[in-house]
């Protein structure tokens, strides 16, 4: 690394230079500096780290605030050998630390953001550019370094071109305050997640702005208006904006699955609020809170929540908190932990905090959703969560893909059809039905049918994916006494009407490629028959492979065994089960439901699960 140093009065420089490991507090060099330039060869083995370069001379220092401290350089090493230490890939927001630097000053800053004088560009060359005073990444840095936790370290700034050095990481984790990212920046850590790498955001007001670099990398470019920037006329999509203002209308909740526009934020006498403020816990039986001993409606992470906090649009009206995805937010975003903070708008922005969790192709995001995070890493709560973020997300240690999406208690069926999901209560007449998302959704009976009729007990359920003509999109039910009946896939009053016989014990139903298929548990038997055809007799194929629960999932048979899940062609042969493309280990479960690409079971511990298809 080569440093150019001067003097504070532009004269030359005489002095030392002290660089410091900062993450481990340790001091790994010092030098005499004399002249114009001083060259920092990195040893190969220092570890991967942020560092900072401290220049002084013989003068005695007078103290400043520390975002004029242009005598220091700030920067992270990354590992020679990507992932080589670690699955782990923290991200040092230096994009946003040069942003705030020498704010409020004529040409020297993008802030304030509406100040005339503000500039529009500004070099990454330029000294300074190093944490605010507030530190916000600070905390989980230390903590991670103190629980012995190994990551490695990357500039915000080396996500512009990520793609190679994201493919060595399971994990991302953002920290802090990360405002500023360039297209290409989100480019880089989507495809990351969608290609199955997972994403730790323990930062709120993330990915606000978007930013270019230009001059081969060294100008950080933000004229947060779209009529001053002259790329808007030619390349909308890049104009230097909020991610989700016109003429980008890219919102940052897509890659985050929260937004500062649904936040809040509290500055100058508000920043007070922030030791005041908690989350309250509103899924309490999600992996991301377990050994945490936390139930739904408990207080948690006292001071975590400030100075800027993100959120997603909620709809409260089943009782529970859900994201209504219409400002950008993913429907399989899953509310975690709510903090109601309207009443900030006294110290300047009332909104809210959502702490949440979604999967985004074949990876995971989570998101805490505030910049205080690690202020709060004291509370035993906060400590496990964390723990419980990296450690899932990162790959370490035995991680179930199986996943809490609510309870079920004592539902003995299992389906989904048109959007709804659909159980048999425990008392087996009681239809129940909930929308399938992750979140955890109670369950609502359905009402009886209008005339009165009693309900059929039910012994298990299934639905086909599609209509296969002459039989309609339903839900289809077997009886106590094995008759197959049928009704509307409708959350309202619909009578059951016959379909048939099934044969005698029944106790597992799917339907695929206008077939019904059951399984006899007395001899371990799997039969198919036609489903239009109501008087069609039933043919037995072969070996269920002990089978207790089907499902229908990407074309093929599914089955609950004793040896696991098992799949198979909905084919009219003996062809046997064989064990299902992805290795799937799961708890026990009663019942068995397929949607949208994923598995949904109800566990005998009265817990709905849920399971990626591949």
């Amino acid at each position: 690394m080569r440093f150019h140093v001067a003097a504070g009065d532009g004269g030359r420089f005489r002095g030392r230079v002290v660089v410091t490991d900062v993450v481990a507090e340790r001091v790994v060099a010092e030098a005499v500096v004399t002249g114009p330039g001083w060259t920092l060869d990195v040893p190969e083995a220092w570890p991967s780290s942020l560092y900072r370069a401290s220049f002084h001379d013989a003068r005695p220092e007078t103290p400043a605030p520390e975002r004029d401290a242009e005598h220091e350089v700030w920067y992270v090493v990354r590992a020679a050998r990507p992932g080589a230490s670690s699955p782990v890939l923290v991200s040092v927001p230096f994009p946003t630390w040069r942003a705030y630097h020498r704010a409020g000053e004529p040409g020297r800053s993008i802030y304030y953001a509406e100040q005339p004088t503000r500039a529009a560009r500004v070099p990454l060359a330029a000294p300074g550019g190093g944490p605010p005073p507030e530190r916000w990444e600070e905390p989980l840095l230390r903590w991670l370094h103190r629980t012995g936790r190994p990551v490695e370290y990357c500039s915000g700034f080396d996500l512009h071109d990520g793609a190679g050095l994201l493919a060595a990481y399971r994990l991302l984790v953002v920290n802090g305050h990360d405002e500023y990212w360039t297209a290409e920046m989100r480019d880089s850590v989507e495809g990351f997640v969608r290609r199955g790498g997972n994403l730790a955001v323990f930062a709120g007001n993330t990915a606000w702005w978007q930013i270019r670099l230009e001059d081969g990398g060294r100008t950080m470019v933000c004229h947060r208006d779209a009529a001053a920037d002259p790329v808007a006329a030619v390349d909308p999509a890049r104009a230097t904006v909020e991610w989700s203002s016109s003429p980008v209308d890219r919102p940052e909740n897509t890659m985050t699955g929260v937004s500062f526009r649904q936040g809040a934020g509290a500055w100058g006498d508000g920043m007070a609020l922030i030791g005041r403020e908690a989350y309250t816990v509103r899924f309490a039986g999600h992996w991301v809170f377990e050994g945490t001993g936390l139930r739904d409606g408990d207080a948690f992470a006292r001071g975590a929540l400030g100075y800027e906090t993100d959120a997603a649009e909620l709809d409260w009206s089943a009782g529970v908190p859900r994201a209504t995805g219409r400002d950008g937010t993913p429907r399989s975003f899953a509310v975690l932990a709510t903090a109601d903070l309207r009443h900030w708008r006294t110290y300047g922005q009332g909104g809210w905090a959502t702490m949440g969790v979604f999967r985004a192709g074949a990876g995971t995001v989570f998101n805490a959703a505030t910049i205080n995070w690690g202020r709060a890493l004291h509370d035993p709560a906060v400590d496990r969560v964390t723990r419980n973020v990296l450690d899932r997300l990162s790959g370490a240690g035995p991680a179930p893909r199986w996943h809490t999406v609510g309870a079920a208690p004592r539902l003995r069926a299992l389906a989904a059809c048109e959007g709804l999901l659909f159980a048999v209560a425990g008392d087996g007449r009681t239809l129940l039905h909930r929308e399938p998302s992750e979140q955890n959704l109670p369950w609502v009976p359905c009402p009886p049918p209008a005339d009165g009729s009693p309900s059929p007990e039910l012994r298990c359920l299934t639905a086909p994916r599609e209509a296969s003509h002459p039989m309609p999109l339903a839900l289809l039910a077997v009886t106590g006494d094995d008759r197959l009946v049928y009704r509307a896939p409708v959350p309202g009053p619909a009578p059951w009407l016959p379909a048939g016989r099934v044969p005698a014990g029944t106790t597992a139903l799917a339907m695929c490629d206008n077939s019904l298929f059951a399984v006899t548990p007395h001899d371990d038997a799997l039969h198919a028959r036609p489903a239009g055809d109501f008087d069609a007799p039933w043919r037995r194929l072969g070996p269920a492979g002990k089978a207790s629960a089907l499902t229908v999932l990407g074309a093929r048979l599914h089955a609950v065994t004793p040896d696991g899940l098992l799949a198979r062609a909905p084919v009219l042969s003996g062809e046997p089960f064989a064990p299902a493309a992805s290795a799937v280990s799961f708890p026990p479960v009663r019942a068995l439901a397929a949607y949208a690409g994923r598995l949904l079971a109800v566990t005998e511990d009265d817990r709905l699960i849920s399971h990626p298809a591949v």
